[in-house]
């Protein structure tokens, strides 16, 4: 029972590194990065898909994206779609392919986007630490109706503190890793 619950934790905590992972892939640094492009939405025929379900996204070079639509006459819905998100990217079209000139950050550029990053990382570990008290609201429940005794219930709140401090250790080093990234020039 108590492992099944610190399973349970174990695989939420997981999840909210990956969705915190995801959410800072779509943040731009100085690079170019299929990331940030790939969740665009376009309206396609009065449809609204994915970008990436629509074409083919490449990275040329480090600052040059690459988008090559399946079908050519998508090419003015996919850049209307690039122009309207809050990038702040330039697509050109040539007719075949849509080329994006990503620009070198301004340096404050890059301080608001570490402060947007540290925000997403605040709100990831507050995630964590919310599953941290879900599963320890359970072992209370489950020490109280006697299910479990005092020294189990103490043995597994020490593991549940080990494995939240692992996955905010973990969102810590993508955070690191993402600021860096951003400050790079």
């Amino acid at each position: 029972m108590i492992k099944d619950l610190l399973e349970d934790a174990k695989r939420r905590m997981a999840k909210s590194v990956k969705n915190f992972q995801a959410e800072i892939a779509k943040i731009r640094t100085g690079r170019a990065s299929v990331a940030l492009v790939d969740s665009i939405k376009v309206d396609y025929y009065g449809t609204v898909m994915p970008l990436n379900q629509m074409a083919t996204i490449t990275v040329a070079d480090a600052r040059l994206i690459v988008i090559q639509p399946w079908d050519p006459s998508a090419l003015g819905a996919i850049e209307k779609a690039i122009q309207r998100s809050d990038l702040g990217l330039s697509p050109t079209n040539d007719g075949k392919v849509i080329r994006i000139a990503v620009p070198p950050l301004t340096e404050e550029r890059r301080k608001e986007l570490v402060k947007m990053v540290r925000k997403m990382a605040e709100e990831a570990r507050v995630a964590v630490r919310n599953i941290r008290r879900d599963v320890l609201d359970d072992l209370k429940e489950l020490k109280k109706e006697g299910e479990i005794s005092e020294d189990d219930f103490y043995r597994a709140q020490d593991q549940l503190q080990k494995i939240t401090d692992e996955y905010i250790g973990k969102i810590d080093q993508i955070l690191e890793e993402k600021e860096k990234d951003i400050m790079t020039i």
